[in-house]
């Protein structure tokens, strides 16, 4: 009951991350004239300021001492830092430079890449079904590199970078604010030191004259912040495939986002490469579903004979107390016989033998 329940709450989290990551396109430009690796580096600091006001609220410090004490968690959180890192600013960079679509295939094709990664570092075993969906999602790969004059390379380093994030917040097995605490903790001091450059330089967009401005940086951390909690929450509680399966919700807003409100080319060779992404992920799906239903069945039919075996036990313990009462009344009975004809005392009539009560 209890895995139940955090599984039912590891998927509202994964709703609620995927959901906000789908719309978060429409926030990145409200930033120019900043670029991508001075957003970067505000997410980073503000988003440390965001967890570090959850953290006083819950009164969660243990867990920083008892990563001191493990360096290689402190070297698994290191790495996810940095690639995360890579994951943020090449997504800022993309949608701020007219790459919308593009970084929406990236999220698309993550779950092919997350399975892939399950079976090649988790040792995970891949059915038919599943395996026929990556190899449509490779032809995918494919048909867009000819489309596109080039590999998708956008899509590719977002797909691997954030699939290979999941994996090692998986590992990590860290709660949503403190796993995003530790990571901005380490970032914070070189996008400090970055931005304190940028200042010297003068190159800094905070300072502008207009505060809104400012205030739109500053909100950076709760834009990085919100989602990533709800991620590393959801990664803790639910299977990497069933990650795999929420995620379709942000590239499917992305992709929305990139055709009708940033008006972005769609030629025929990329309708052909995002449909078959599209089958692989539709395949994906309806294997997933008929695995789910197959394994509620098998369930059932495991409770139905365990309860079978269960009662069958329980008939025969209930045979067995009958017989070993009887046996005992028959035992009390020739006893009284043989006593009474020792003394001479007449035989006790059945009535005065009282059998033990039959345990309930």
């Amino acid at each position: 009951m209890k895995a139940q329940t955090e599984q039912r709450t590891g998927l509202l989290y994964g709703f609620g991350a995927y959901g906000m990551w789908g719309l978060v396109p429409l926030f990145w430009p409200l930033l120019k004239p900043s670029g991508a690796i001075e957003i970067l580096a505000h997410r980073m600091v503000w988003s440390l300021a965001v967890v570090g006001v959850a953290l006083l609220a819950m009164r969660r410090w243990g867990w920083i001492r008892e990563l001191l004490r493990r360096p290689r968690k402190l070297a698994l959180t290191t790495l996810a830092a940095s690639v995360i890192s890579v994951n943020w600013g090449l997504y800022i960079w993309a949608v701020n430079n007219g790459a919308v679509v593009e970084a929406s295939l990236g999220y698309f094709i993550n779950p092919l890449v997350t399975i892939a990664i399950g079976v090649l570092v988790l040792g995970e075993r891949l059915r038919r079904a599943q395996w026929a969906a990556v190899g449509i999602g490779v032809a995918a790969v494919l048909v867009l590199a000819i489309g596109y004059g080039r590999p998708p390379w956008i899509s590719l380093v977002l797909a691997f970078s954030f699939a290979a994030y999941g994996l090692i917040k998986k590992k990590l097995n860290m709660g949503g604010v403190e796993s995003l605490a530790a990571e901005t903790a380490l970032l914070f001091l070189p996008a400090l030191g970055y931005l304190l450059w940028l200042g010297a330089q003068g190159r800094s967009t905070f300072a502008l004259d207009d505060p809104g401005h400012s205030w739109l940086l500053a909100a950076t951390g709760l834009v990085t912040a919100i989602p990533l909690i709800c991620f590393g929450a959801a990664a803790i509680r639910v299977p990497l495939s069933t990650l795999g399966l929420l995620q379709y919700l942000a590239p499917v807003f992305q992709f929305g986002l990139g055709v009708v409100y940033f008006h972005e080319a769609m030629p025929p060779e990329r309708w052909a490469g995002f449909s078959l992404v599209w089958v692989a992920l539709a395949l994906l799906t309806w294997d997933a579903l008929r695995t789910a239903r197959r394994s509620r069945a098998r369930l059932v039919e495991a409770g139905a004979i365990a309860a079978a075996t269960a009662t069958t036990a329980t008939t025969a313990a209930t045979a067995a107390s009958e017989a070993a009462v009887a046996a005992e009344a028959a035992e009390v009975a020739g006893a009284a016989e043989v006593a009474g004809a020792a003394h001479g005392a007449p035989e006790p009539p059945a009535a005065a033998v009282t059998p033990a009560r039959e345990p309930a």
